[in-house]
């Protein structure tokens, strides 16, 4: 794998953004930490230093978390027709899809994601969910309420923004997460104080300036940069913060919610995964082998609702598992930004030995690699796709959340559904499921029987902006998209007037 023309891959207007010195975006200026900490970012397919940014800490929250409260409560935005409001997000998301180029280099090189799949899959899914929300501005109703103690009473509901939202990343997929908080948020009419994840805060940073470019009022949007344990603690903790949205570990999130339960926060959390994929004996090949190979591969595995348990009837396991590993070898390792590229790097040193311990650990518990298993090459974070099979859920490679392309395979050899589920849903988590079959009734008898916030037939993480997505037990509180994620972001009021 030669990396040595990265360098000349980087687009003119991107290295000039990569050399500026980035700063927190605060009450409608960019200025430094309090501290005057900074941090570095670093590529994962080279480890070597992309930028420099702000280091903020509680000092930077406070002063963002003032300005939200302060753009909430007395600047243009709380008063602005909501149509008007939903216009500024059209903005945005028309200035976003007009940049989508641009803001796709920035993300595959910032998180390691391959170009194609971060431009036609992330940014596509990022100005689709403006779009959609922007038109939610304008349609924040109640309801009148026909009360059941009689008398002459007009009672009715109000639907009002719940304030100020501290909206705190993942580095997995930045601007899609932030798309699925941020445009709900700005159409109900709250303000926010974002926190990127520390390994990728560079689209977010760009986000900002295209924020600010469309003119969007002060305060609205805030953007500190930083670390979890600092920033992003003082984001969930804060006493003027109104509503916490989350999206990461199970283990961090139930962090985020003990401090956010301090002052009663409202809390959407999107935590992790391990999710079942269930293929029946007639399920089309075809189309089964190269879907579930994505559902394991895309994006190295560091997805959330990636595919990683397989349960596959007895008579289609092996053609199964000898396709997925002839999809896997073909998977081309290279720099996000180098053409054909289909596998990037995994983000960090620290994810790439946790994801060599797992597998460690699945060949000393007796699962067998049918393919895969290693790190490859020298220079940043990749790992070859890797398929286990004789796994059991006694090993800590089908309970545990590995976060890399690992998938673990098993067998099934009747049609006792009640039977597949309960394997099927043995795990503290539920927030995605895909079931492969020709025969749609045994598909939806199935669906009915996951325990899981997202279920899928013939395909895997299949998103839309209006469908809403959530987990079930550990993956999750709450749902974002659709309108549900509109309910996140709203407190409902109920009023009675004795006539």
């Amino acid at each position: 794998m030669d990396l040595s023309n990265v360098p000349s891959l980087i687009s003119p207007v991107v290295s000039e953004f990569l050399s500026r010195r980035h700063k927190h975006y605060i009450g409608g200026e960019w200025v430094d930490s309090v501290s005057g900490k900074t941090t570095t970012v670093e590529d994962p397919a080279t480890g070597l230093t992309l930028a420099t940014v702000a280091e903020g800490d509680a000092a930077d929250v406070d002063l963002a978390v003032a300005a939200a409260r302060k753009a909430f409560e007395s600047g243009p935005w709380p008063s602005m027709n909501p149509i008007e409001r939903g216009k500024l997000i059209t903005r945005l998301a028309m200035r976003i899809e007009e940049l989508a180029d641009e803001l796709a280099e920035i993300e595959a090189i910032d998180g390691g994601k391959p170009l194609a799949f971060a431009r036609h899959g992330d940014m596509t899914q990022v100005y689709a969910t403006y779009h959609y929300m922007a038109g939610w501005a304008s349609k924040l109703n109640g309801e009148q309420i026909q009360v059941t103690s009689g008398g002459d009473v007009l009672a009715y509901t109000l639907r009002q923004p719940v304030g100020v939202a501290g909206l705190i990343l993942p580095w997995n997929f930045p601007q899609v997460l932030l798309s699925y908080k941020l445009a709900p948020a700005l159409a109900t009419g709250c303000t926010v104080v974002i926190k990127p994840a520390e390994q990728t805060p560079l689209s977010s940073i760009r986000l900002a300036e295209i924020i600010e470019e469309v003119g969007f009022p002060p305060g609205v949007v805030n953007i500190v940069t930083g670390f979890g344990d600092t920033a992003g603690a003082a984001i969930a903790a804060h006493p003027d913060v109104d509503k916490i949205a989350f999206t990461g570990s199970t283990e961090v999130g139930k962090i985020v919610a003990r401090a956010a339960t301090g002052t009663m926060k409202r809390l959407t959390l999107e935590l992790g995964g391990k999710s079942p994929v269930i293929v029946f004996p007639d399920a089309d090949m075809e189309k089964t082998i190269p879907g579930i190979a994505g559902a394991g591969f895309y994006h190295q595995g560091q997805v959330c609702t990636a595919g990683t348990r397989i349960y596959a009837h007895k008579s289609v396991h092996d053609r199964l598992l000898e396709g997925l590993a002839e999809q896997g070898a073909a998977w081309k390792a290279g720099h996000p930004l180098q053409p054909g590229t289909t596998l990037g790097p995994l983000i960090s040193d620290e994810q790439l030995q946790r994801v060599s311990h797992y597998i460690d650990e699945g060949r000393k518990s007796g699962a067998s690699v049918v393919s895969g298993g290693k790190r490859i090459g020298n220079a940043g974070y990749f790992v070859e796709p890797t398929i286990l099979a004789n796994t059991d859920h006694t090993m800590s490679v089908v309970r545990e959340e590995i976060f890399g392309p690992v998938i673990c395979a098993m067998s099934f050899d009747d049609d006792d559904l009640d039977q597949i589920a309960r394997s099927a849903n043995d795990t503290p988590y539920g927030l995605a499921a895909s079931i492969w079959t020709s025969n749609l009734s045994v598909a939806h008898k199935m669906a009915n029987r996951i325990k899981a916030g997202n279920v899928w037939i013939n395909s895997h993480s299949a998103f839309d902006s209006a469908l809403p997505f959530g987990g079930a037990k550990q993956s999750g509180l709450g749902r974002e998209c659709g309108f549900e994620a509109i309910r996140a972001y709203t407190e409902l009021k109920s009023v009675s007037a004795a006539l």
